[in-house]
């Protein structure tokens, strides 16, 4: 009974992520998601809802993901959402997701064939997987951790307002980005995500997930996700649970000699360097706004949607889970 109920839970949590990906961006737009995740948490004990609207992101500061956001004629919408256990917590973890919920480019916009810009519902896959999992726990409920949900929730629309190819943004850690290109966004978005899951503190663990660059297409195509870690006990564990899940996930290198691609000489970082090693220079970019917290950053670009079937897979769903559980008994 006790393996059906945990099975059950995860089909639940997979379920939502499936839901969230496939819906149409005009019904499943950043108030409409912040409503459902509202839903997800009033039909749960467990879990605790927050959200940060447009004015509490600007006093916390959060210029690099208020930038994408000003384009669109939607709010942002900063969603946290909190699980707590029954007793003592002896592990604290985040859980952040990308959260575009239509990624147009920007003015930097996706044209001509393969920009994928008709799928670009999907660019919210990383917040899809990170509340699946919220739904998961939520039912199965284990013992001494705590968890975050957090996602940074907009679109990256072409209006008067949107931000430009050669802007300045100031994170709400201070640090100042140069935009390069304006359809690097997800990891502007998820910098300020990353600096606000620190600043909670007492954090053993951060994780974000993100459909985040062509590139880990590229190198590892539809059948695997890649994983970045800056510490590699932790990275055992994930691969341990990606097998343990069944789902595929490959880990890849960080050398910090490539962080040198994305310097700019009018700021302290550019949001995009070169072509060769997008992915790499993506994960050392977010690296930056993790200063002391153990983190991994789970690029699944080419496992959340299904071209043949036309839908979201659910992938990392089952990943998340068993990471969870796996860290909580360390």
């Amino acid at each position: 009974a006790a393996a059906i109920a945990r099975g059950l839970g995860k089909a639940a949590g997979m379920i939502l992520t499936k839901q969230l990906i496939n819906a149409p961006p005009n019904v499943c737009n950043p108030p409409a998601v912040a409503d459902t995740l509202k839903e997800l948490c009033n039909a749960s004990d467990c879990l605790e809802y927050k959200v940060l609207e447009k004015d509490e992101c600007a006093a916390l500061k959060m210029g690099s993901f208020l930038a994408v956001a000003q384009g669109s004629g939607f709010p942002p919408k900063f969603v946290h959402i909190t699980y707590r256990p029954k007793g003592q917590v002896t592990k604290k973890i985040a859980l952040v997701g990308k959260g575009l919920t239509f990624d147009s480019g920007g003015y930097n916009i996706k044209a001509g064939p393969g920009s994928m810009i008709e799928l670009m519902k999907f660019d919210m896959g990383g917040m899809a997987v990170v509340m699946g999992a919220a739904k998961t726990l939520s039912e199965i409920r284990p013992e001494n951790v705590e968890v975050h949900f957090i996602s940074a929730i907009c679109e990256n629309m072409v209006s008067e307002s949107a931000f430009r190819p050669g802007d300045i943004l100031v994170a709400s850690n201070g640090t100042t980005i140069e935009v390069g290109n304006t359809d690097a966004e997800g990891r502007l978005t998820l910098a300020d995500a990353l600096i606000y899951a620190e600043n909670m503190g007492d954090m053993d663990y951060i994780f974000d997930i993100a459909t985040l660059t062509g590139a880990i297409i590229v190198g590892l195509g539809h059948e695997y996700a890649g994983f970045f870690s800056n510490d590699q006990d932790t990275a055992d564990v994930i691969s341990a649970s990606a097998k343990f899940g069944g789902e595929k996930l490959w880990q890849m290198p960080m050398p910090a000699e490539m962080l040198e691609r994305t310097k700019s000489k009018i700021a302290d970082i550019k949001n995009v360097g070169d072509r060769a090693g997008g992915s790499i220079q993506a994960a050392l970019f977010l690296n930056e706004f993790v200063k002391r917290t153990r983190w991994a950053h789970f690029d699944i670009a080419g496992v959340a949607w299904s071209w043949g079937l036309s839908a979201a897979t659910g992938y990392g769903v089952r990943t998340m889970v068993e990471l969870v559980e796996r860290l909580s008994r360390l």
